[in-house]
């Protein structure tokens, strides 16, 4: 089986393992990579970056097999997008909680409760 067979069969599951191999020096039973496995393991993760995953992530394999690199701007552009896609999302989940919240509060409060402190008894501290 030659390295681009290899590279086609391998999953996303094998392709992280190898990826955090290469990063850490380890496997992940904790056994160092000899030299050779590290030469392998990184062929690997590079061919598959090129081939399958075909990303556009400041350095990593982009599909023309070169080494993509962003400027400063893109990635502080490319950072504050994924800033504004996260707040927008947690902004809705948060109304949703709010709103629950609310509804289970009504619910399940008395006028008592919305004046009162928690209490712990000894035990708990």
């Amino acid at each position: 089986m030659d390295i681009q067979q290899l590279v086609k069969a391998m999953t996303p599951e094998v392709y992280e393992n190898l990826r955090n191999a290469v990063e850490t020096g380890k496997w992940p039973d904790g056994n160092a990579l000899s030299e050779e496995q590290k030469s392998n393991s990184m062929q690997a993760v590079l061919m598959y970056q090129a081939q399958v995953e075909q990303s556009d992530q400041h350095m990593t394999i982009g599909k023309n097999g070169e080494v993509v690199q962003k400027s400063r701007q893109q990635l502080q552009q490319d950072f504050a997008n994924a800033l504004d896609k996260d707040s927008d999302k947690n902004d809705l989940d948060k109304d949703d909680l709010d709103r629950d919240n609310t509804q289970d509060a009504a619910v399940s409060s008395s006028p008592q409760d919305l004046n009162t402190i928690a209490r712990f008894k000894q035990d708990d501290i």
